[in-house]
């Protein structure tokens, strides 16, 4: 068979220039004077006032005042025109339709799809979302209006012609305070919205992420269709919320699903099958199709037909519509009295039909090349939802499927949007009697027809484990809990999840010891590169986190693991044996020269017996005077202690990655430097980010810590521990290494020079170690004071 080469590329760079450790870097290259601005000036420039920054600021908040005047009349109004037309048609059905979720009357929901597009038509900033009702948002008011105002609050006793007491519901008074409790949580949610806006805290979206937005809506799509069902079978259930809600209604609906209406079960299945069936061809053949086929619109006038031709109501018993209000109701002001109750839901329902509407409108300026101002939809959204709530509204985001409508039938600015609400003006005014004997199945089955796209981000699932296994795991579980918890504790139960994930993966973070690619400045990690080099003497780690309170102890066990030790184990080992050999020395049993330590063989040597002698503290106070000996702690020790080898004389941390330093990071790397430096392992911070040298807090450096040991790169750090080893190779005198182990058997002659550098072994001794740095081919020497 045929083997393919690797191709290497033929272009090659060089690169000449100094080793560069921070002084010297700064040194060569001036850094820019910063002066941060003052409070004061701060203020002065956000006050300040001019002509070009009035128009700024107008344009800000009005971009119709940015887009209007560039409109394109003979290319764009036809288009527009088309687009408004049928977009108004879907959002006229959409509108009854997800009125059933908020469980207000039908006519409400056409309200709700009208007045939202006034204020946002000059206020937003996306020009081809349509603004109105969304199923999911729907739903979430629905759940406060049913837990404020249930069937059970407006019960009352009538008496029928047998003389029995019956219990039923005033469906009037019911109906009526739910409207209300409706528009004062769109009221609420508006100012909320509003609030959002001028504190400039778009921001927050950030943190509803796809697959925590995936998770919940596929969820709330679950909660829809359940809600649904029950008015496509026409069987009565009980309203609840809060937690497992929706299990409760499913086994209401299976223990009444005998009661099923079989006109309503007919009617709502062939409008599904029949809508699914209508926009997959409007899918498959939407570029040969020039308008997409208004299905919804389509069967909901047949169905109304039928149901009024055949009397469905009367003959079936069927659930209709019954009353829609012509005209409009007169603004009303929101009950302020229920804000308390309601501020937690409408905090959570703000956010999330918000993030729906950002979401839908970015995906559209992306395609088309225009910017979406988060902080300004805010504002926009918060206008709208103040503005319809007075005129008894429910909340307004956008919808998915009506959006999409708008924009493949030519919609290129807003004026398909206000031409939308026109052709629903017309409804509410004059068409809205003609819906009256629409089957409320019919309705439902639109809604259930709707969720196809929502239900298929469950396909989403597999790419994103094969991609990345904590977003999956974020998608399933905000949707289980949304499920389970109900959509609002749901969301709140998701965001706290992701957010978790977040801080575990930070807490737990990747981290590697590096080696270089042999002659090149590159460094990879040596378990996924089989031609790494280590360079001889140096461990390299990188550490891949911002380096905080919560994964301090992680960077020590990586460390731990990069260099194969404990530092503050080896350190405290090797004060354990030099203890050992002080009493041995104090003994006779050993003598210590300048050279090293040497068995005096002409004793009985105890010195490899275990010395468990307590430490005598008086010790610590005899005056001393220092004798520097040799000593090799790589060599065999004449006392039994089990003093961890340490091959290594250079360590290197690859910061890099790491964003940011907390006050916690910066006194553990202090400790961290200090302890490596005790075993005489030199320690160099390389790729740093600039912030670490600044005063304050956060300032690494200190008498033990200077700036010599920062380096650019990695590659700087090498060279330069590499051109220090050689020159003190050079530097230093050849002498011989007398470690500390009894190989001579025979005894030893000292001259009189050795004699004089003997340790008075009757003389009280205390016992100190004092570090100095060497270069590891020269053991550095430890101190004996006496």
């Amino acid at each position: 068979g045929w083997t393919t080469t690797p191709v290497i590329p033929s272009y090659r760079y060089v690169v000449s220039r100094p080793v560069y450790n921070e002084p010297t870097f700064q040194e060569e290259n001036e850094r820019k004077l910063v002066v941060p601005k003052t409070l004061r000036e701060r203020v002065q420039k956000t006050c300040s006032c001019s002509r070009r920054k009035a128009i700024q600021v107008t344009k800000t908040l009005f971009p119709i005042l940015e887009w209007l005047p560039k409109y394109r009349v003979k290319e764009w109004l036809i288009s527009d025109i088309i687009s408004g037309v049928s977009t108004g048609l879907v959002a006229t059905l959409q509108g009854l339709a997800y009125a059933l979720l908020v469980a207000v009357p039908v006519g409400y929901g056409l309200y709700s799809a009208f007045f939202p597009i006034l204020t946002y038509f000059f206020l937003g900033t996306s020009r081809h979302i349509s603004v109105g009702p969304f199923p999911v948002v729907s739903l979430m008011v629905g759940s406060v209006v049913l837990s404020m105002a249930p069937d059970e609050k407006f019960h009352m006793v009538s008496s029928n012609m047998t003389g029995l007491n019956q219990t039923v519901i005033d469906i009037a008074s019911r109906d009526a305070e739910r409207v209300i409790i409706a528009s004062t949580i769109t009221f609420l949610v508006g100012i909320l919205q509003l609030v959002f806006g001028f504190l400039q805290i778009g921001f927050i979206v950030r943190y509803l992420a796809d697959p925590l937005v995936g998770g919940f809506t596929t969820a709330a799509a679950f909660q829809v269709f359940v809600s649904q069902l029950k008015i496509v079978l026409n069987v009565p259930t009980q309203n609840y919320n809060g937690v497992l809600s929706i299990i409760y209604t499913l086994i209401d609906i299976f223990k009444n699903i005998g009661q099923t209406n079989i006109a309503d079960l007919i009617a709502g299945l062939l409008t599904i099958v029949i809508c699914m069936v209508v926009k997959e061809i409007n899918d498959r053949f939407r570029h040969k199709i020039p308008v997409p086929i208004p299905i919804e619109v389509i069967v909901t006038i047949v169905a109304a037909g039928i149901s009024y031709g055949v009397d469905l109501e009367k003959k079936y018993n069927a659930g209709i519509v019954k009353s829609i209000p012509s005209g409009f109701l007169p603004p009303e002001p929101p009950a302020v009295s229920m804000f308390g109750d309601m501020i937690a839901s409408a905090f959570s329902i703000a956010i999330v039909a918000y993030a729906i509407a950002v979401s839908v409108g970015k995906v559209y300026a992306t395609k088309y090349d225009y910017a979406i101002d988060g902080n300004q939809e805010f504002i926009a959204f918060g206008i709208s939802n103040i503005f319809s709530g007075a005129f008894s509204c429910f909340v307004a985001t956008t919808a998915l499927s009506r959006t999409a409508v708008q924009e493949s039938t030519g919609g290129k600015t807003q004026i398909a949007g206000i031409i939308s609400a026109g052709i629903v003006l017309i409804a509410i005014v004059a068409l809205g009697k003609l819906l009256e004997p629409l089957q409320k199945s019919v309705l439902a089955a639109v809604v259930i027809a709707n969720l196809k796209g929502m239900f298929m981000q469950i396909f989403d699932v597999p790419r994103l484990w094969r991609q990345s296994k904590a977003d999956a795991m974020i998608w399933v579980f905000t949707c289980i809990a949304s499920i389970i918890l109900g959509l609002d504790l749901g969301l709140l139960a998701g965001l706290v999840f992701a957010l978790l994930t977040v801080v575990l993966r930070v807490q737990f973070p990747s981290w590697g010891s590096l080696g270089s690619i042999p002659g090149t400045d590159l460094y990879k990690n040596i378990k996924e590169y089989k031609n790494v080099v280590e360079p001889e003497g140096v461990k390299i780690l990188k550490f891949s986190s911002p380096i905080f309170y919560a994964n301090i102890d992680g960077l020590r066990s990586s460390i731990k693991s990069t260099v194969g030790f404990d530092a503050m184990r080896v350190y405290n080992k090797r004060l354990k044996a030099l203890r050992k050999i002080q009493k041995l020395i104090k003994k006779g049993k050993l003598k210590a020269t300048k050279n090293g330590i040497i068995s005096d063989s002409g004793r009985t040597n105890e010195a490899f017996e275990f010395d468990e002698d307590p430490e005598d503290p008086e010790d610590l106070d005899v005056p001393t005077r220092e004798v520097e000996i040799q000593v090799d702690w790589n060599a065999e020790l004449p006392v039994k202690v089990n003093v961890p080898k340490v091959s290594l004389h250079s360590l290197i941390f690859d910061f890099g990655a790491v964003s940011f330093m907390d006050v916690v990071a910066v006194r553990v790397m202090k400790t961290i430097v200090k302890e490596f430096e005790r075993i005489d392992v030199r320690v160099y911070i390389a790729s740093h980010l600039a912030h670490y040298q600044n005063t304050g807090p956060l300032c690494i450096f200190d008498d033990s810590i200077q700036k010599d040991m920062f380096f650019l790169t990695v590659h700087d750090a090498v060279l330069h521990i590499q051109n220090q080893s050689m020159q003190r190779d050079i530097q230093d005198p050849i002498f011989e290494k007398i470690s500390l182990m009894q190989e001579s058997k025979e005894p030893i002659e000292f001259t009189e020079t050795n004699q004089n550098e003997e340790l008075d072994v009757q003389e009280e001794v205390c016992f100190t170690l004092v570090q100095s740095i060497r270069i590891p081919h020269a053991p550095p020497p430890a101190f004996i004071k006496w």
